[in-house]
């Protein structure tokens, strides 16, 4: 699978079963870490949302989809199901915190993007978007919401 901005996710070796862990951060609206495994030799692991992108730190709405996203699934057991691995090794997943969706949370609550290529393996995820943007929710209350692949294109770091 190829994703816009030049982000490249690689597909898992194989189909994994999904893992039950403990959410320990959340480092954006998109991206959090979570540790697995039985005490002693747990494995903490950084894990992307799949199928979506979320405003980046500084960008309108940044925050928010942070806050969103920790109030979903931090310090909750989630269920992930790793559908690959992206470019800086992070785990891209299906991610389930309190039974819900977290990607789809983020796009209902207007905090998140689909990405492009993704819409084609996922039109529930672009209803949802185009919900919240015909409703003015979250960041498409913006006149002009910028796509974080502009952001990061326009603000290297």
């Amino acid at each position: 699978m190829h994703y816009s901005a030049g982000l490249r996710f690689l597909p898992a070796p194989v189909p994994a079963a999904p893992l039950l862990c403990l959410v320990i951060a959340i480092h954006d609206g998109d991206t959090l870490s979570i540790r697995c495994g039985t005490p002693g030799p747990y494995r903490v692991e950084r894990v992307r949302l799949a199928a979506i992108d979320a405003p980046e730190h500084r960008q309108a709405f940044g925050q928010r989809a942070r806050q969103n996203l920790a109030r979903l699934c931090f310090r909750q057991q989630a269920r992930i199901t790793p559908v690959g691995r992206d470019p800086y090794g992070r785990t891209v997943a299906h991610v389930h915190c309190r039974g819900v969706n977290a990607a789809r949370a983020q796009l209902r609550a207007g905090l998140a993007w689909v990405y492009t290529p993704a819409a084609r393996e996922h039109p529930q995820l672009v209803a949802l978007q185009r919900q919240a943007r015909a409703s003015g929710t979250g960041l498409w209350s913006q006149p002009r919401p910028q796509a974080p692949w502009d952001y990061r294109r326009k603000h290297p770091r």
